[in-house]
């Protein structure tokens, strides 16, 4: 948290009031700074929820201007939106082009899109490529005004074109209603179809009648140009897929080729490997037979000695069992009084035996005897251990009285943000109460008089309450100054009770010293 001062673990257990008290300042003082930056946050929030379910009452001129805004802009949308006055036919066919889509979209809002001189530019570039010469210069017949009167002829057809699949809307002709042309249809669906039908058709043969009559050579070129157009990016698309087999296959054949390199190479290797791998072996095939023919008389001399080994060994074994048995013939005419001296040998060793087991026994039981002292002087606890057993049931004291002083924070902090909910509860029932009544109050002088009244009495029913409040706030305040007075009264007794226990531990280890050192002189 990026505290200023420093606090170790103990000072907390301890209760190190010097040390802990400027950390506490700082730490209220950024709960303040905190809550003044959320407290705009928290307004902001507020205003959000309350707009929500309610709304404030609002200035009769400010909402008869702004309906005057709302209906002028209403207004002039309404004058200057988009009127459709034809619509497309759904069984006319699909248009390719996106040049005649955009056309025939403008066209059913009554609109004309004009060529531009880019379009213009082109079509006399189409026309000047398909005459016999290419790019030369065009019959003295065809001038450049001539050919803006054919695409500006043409452009009129494709309009007359696109108009035949065009139907007029109801409020452009007769202002039909939607319910009226509904029950015609009904009535005489089949014979508008076949009327419908028949019409198309004649269009449909007038228009092409025009075009050949009119503008046939036009059309025709137009079309060779468009399929060999087709047929250059066809032809296009082939050579770049040639091209690419071509790479493919150029880029195999250089792999197989290096491929093939990398292979000759290795075979010469090899080959040199085996013709000096065979020059080895010839030079090694002389001194292998020499060698073998070594090793073979070595094994054959050692088995010779092998043999000539075990010989010896059965001879001097033979010769060492005789030898035995003639020294047990010797020893065999001392043996009465052998048995008189063991047997005294063995009465001796059965009585020490049995004095050895009787003082085992007493032996066992002296040592059950001092290891039962040993531990009752071990249950006695020594002066170092009684301290250490003093601070640890201090700590333990320190933290149980600091789990429960957080434990009863916990509860006060519960309890009063309990008595805050109930208070602003009270004050947000109190605020809607005012709201839902204000319009009701305002109608009449008698009940906003009482209205008034209700108001006063409210108020004073909230200063009493807050009189109270500030009672029993002094009161805590007072009792809180009585707690403090007397914590520090209790501090001073513990740091008076610590003093004298360690005095008199000084004491206790200069007793010691000196009844140590009476008992040197003594035995001295």
């Amino acid at each position: 948290m990026k505290c200023p001062h420093r606090l170790e673990p103990h000072q907390i257990q301890g209760l190190d009031f010097i040390h802990i008290f400027p950390v506490i300042q700082w730490l209220v003082k950024r709960a303040i700074e905190t809550r003044e930056e959320m407290g705009d946050y928290v307004r902001a929030y507020s205003i959000s929820q309350f707009q929500k379910t309610h709304s404030l009452p609002e200035d009769e001129e400010f909402l008869q201007r702004k309906d005057k805004a709302v209906r002028a802009v209403l207004d002039v949308l309404e004058v200057y939106k988009p009127q459709r006055k034809y619509r497309r036919q759904k069984d006319a066919g699909e248009l390719l082009d996106e040049e005649s889509r955009v056309h025939s979209t403008l066209l059913e809002y009554g609109r004309r899109y004009g060529f531009s001189k880019q379009s213009k530019q082109d079509k006399v570039d189409e026309r000047k490529a398909s005459l016999p010469g290419g790019s030369q210069a065009a019959p003295p017949g065809m001038a450049e005004v001539s050919e803006e009167d054919d695409l500006r002829a043409a452009e009129e057809m494709r309009i007359k074109t696109l108009m035949t699949s065009m139907a007029a809307m109801a409020s452009e002709e007769g202002k039909l209603t939607a319910s009226a042309v509904g029950q015609i249809v009904g009535q005489q669906s089949e014979e508008i179809k076949q009327i419908a039908s028949e019409y198309a058709e004649k269009q449909s043969e007038l228009s092409s009648e025009e075009r050949s009559e009119h503008y046939g050579p036009l059309q025709q070129h137009r079309r060779a140009v468009a399929s060999l157009n087709k047929q250059i990016q066809q032809k296009t698309k082939q050579l770049d897929e040639l091209q690419a087999n071509h790479a493919e296959v150029k880029s195999g054949c250089d792999n197989a080729k290096r491929k093939l390199i990398e292979a000759t190479e290795q075979s010469e290797k090899l080959e040199k490997e085996l013709k000096s791998l065979d020059e080895v072996e010839e030079q090694a095939d002389s001194s292998l037979l020499e060698k073998l023919r070594a090793l073979v008389t070595m094994n054959e001399n050692l088995k010779q000695q092998e043999q000539e080994f075990r010989t010896h060994c059965r001879e001097e074994m033979a010769r060492l069992q005789q030898n035995i048995e003639e020294l047990k013939t010797a020893s065999g005419q001392n043996t009465g009084e052998e048995k008189e001296r063991n047997q005294l040998i063995d009465k001796q060793y059965n009585t020490d035996r049995e004095k050895l087991l009787k003082i085992r026994l007493l032996m066992a039981r002296r040592n059950r005897e001092i290891a039962i002292l040993q531990r009752k002087i071990d249950e006695v606890p020594s002066r170092a251990e009684l301290t250490q057993y003093q601070k640890r049931f201090i700590e333990l004291y320190s933290q149980v009285s600091a789990t429960h002083k957080e434990t009863k924070q916990f509860f006060t902090l519960y309890n009063t943000l309990d008595d805050k909910k109930v208070y602003l509860e009270k004050e947000v029932n109190l605020l809607n109460s005012i709201h839902d009544n204000f319009q009701q109050a305002m109608s009449s002088s008698a009940a906003k008089e009482q209205f008034l009244r209700q108001m006063e009495q409210i108020v004073e029913g909230i200063k009493q309450s807050r009189i109270k409040m500030e009672k029993k706030k002094q009161e805590n305040k007072m009792r809180r100054d009585q707690l403090n007075d007397e914590y520090l009264e209790l501090l001073d007794k513990q740091r008076l009770y610590f003093k004298t226990v360690k005095d008199f531990k000084e004491e206790c280890r200069k007793n010691e010293m000196l009844l140590s050192k009476l008992r040197a002189k003594g035995a001295s």
